[in-house]
């Protein structure tokens, strides 16, 4: 399972991305007046999660640099040799930066990367490169999951959340916590019931999952899979629901209170700008809300006053450095203390997280 999951974080993350940013050794080079740039999705750009997100920012990317870039991209691309075939032919085709968007894509990259020196590579969410033509980026989506934890909490009149969930990675698990730590601040007897689904995108499993949880008496669905379908199976149940990595309203006006929203396009643009200027580094970055990679899609005018202004004190908080959804007292599923009054938990160990916290049922 592991070995096919778009956004594995394994211990070895700890040492290359325990803060913010790092700069990896950077090469002498010319700038360009153009630039091919491509980029290799999991996922169908019309999941209108994930990968349509980032296909949103490449979108973006050609608005702002206009003729200065010329972008390509190959979608539903499997994990493994295939990715592998289809990221060497990206660089056999003469692209100048190629951006693979799925964990699975990290050991594919690495090895291509250090056949075409003279490509540059970046990956997002992996934690390991094999050259210095090759960078990392990644996002702190765990922090939008403390904003819905904090709806969910106030708006819930059952206190049972229903969580589909794709893989249990330290990504997903990191969410889940962050979800379940802000609702509980809210109500302490709050509970996360968590299915798994093994897929980041399965529209009939996910719907599946919704109204099983939905049936269980669950009053809140939020997911960490990619397609609306659990969005439309609350709506159907009168229930409240978040949308997962891009505003899904359109697919569920009464439930959709907001969503997660990555927006990947300042990046790109940065990174290809970089590359034309001649400035490109492989860097190793996890960026959030403060540098504006990750935000909250509108607020449903269904939500209560108290309830949005709650909401937007999590992300102004949040972007003023004010608010940490793992900061202690955190104990976990045992009862036993995993961060002690006012200890923040690191982000080393975040990229390795295993455990779940009080209040999730998995």
């Amino acid at each position: 399972m592991f070995d096919t999951t778009r956004r594995r974080l394994m211990a070895g993350a700890v040492g290359l991305a325990a803060a913010a940013s790092f700069a990896l050794p950077a090469f002498a080079q010319d700038g360009k007046d153009t630039v091919k740039a491509a980029f290799v999705y999991v996922g169908p750009i019309g999941d209108y999660g994930w990968t349509y997100a980032h296909d949103q920012g490449r979108k973006y990317l050609e608005e702002k640099l206009g003729d200065k870039v010329e972008t390509s991209y190959v979608e539903n691309v499997a994990e493994g040799p295939d990715a592998e075939r289809v990221i060497r032919q990206l660089a056999q085709e003469g692209n100048d930066i190629i951006f693979t968007t799925s964990f699975g894509f990290m050991n594919p990259t690495i090895k291509v990367a250090k056949q075409f020196p003279d490509v540059k590579f970046e990956h997002a969410t992996g934690y390991q490169t094999g050259s210095d033509n090759m960078g990392l980026y990644n996002s702190r989506f765990y922090q939008g999951r403390a904003v819905l934890g904090t709806i969910a909490g106030m708006m819930s009149e059952t206190g049972k959340a229903g969580y589909i969930a794709s893989f249990p990675i330290p990504e997903v698990v990191m969410g889940i916590n962050a979800f379940t730590l802000a609702a509980r601040k809210v109500n302490p007897e709050f509970t996360t019931q968590v299915v798994w689904v093994s897929s980041w995108y399965d529209p009939a499993k996910e719907a599946d999952a919704a109204k099983a949880l939905l049936s269980q008496g669950a009053d809140v669905i939020t997911q960490h899979t990619d397609s609306p379908a659990p969005l439309q199976a609350a709506e159907e149940a009168g229930a409240i629901a978040f949308g997962q990595a891009w505003d899904m309203t359109s697919f569920a006006p009464n439930a959709h209170m907001t969503a997660i929203v990555d927006q990947w396009g300042p990046y790109y643009v940065k990174r290809v700008e970089a590359l034309l200027d001649g400035t490109w580094e492989a860097d190793n970055v996890w960026l959030g809300m403060a540098e504006g990679e990750v935000e909250m899609g509108p607020f449903n005018d269904k939500m209560p006053d108290d309830v949005k202004a709650a909401a937007q004190k999590v992300v102004d908080d949040t972007k003023a450095g004010n608010y940490e959804i793992f900061t202690g007292p955190i104990k976990d599923q045992a009862g036993e203390e995993r961060a002690a009054e006012g200890e923040v938990i690191p982000d080393g160990d975040l990229l390795k997280m295993d455990w779940y916290v009080e209040g999730v049922q998995n």
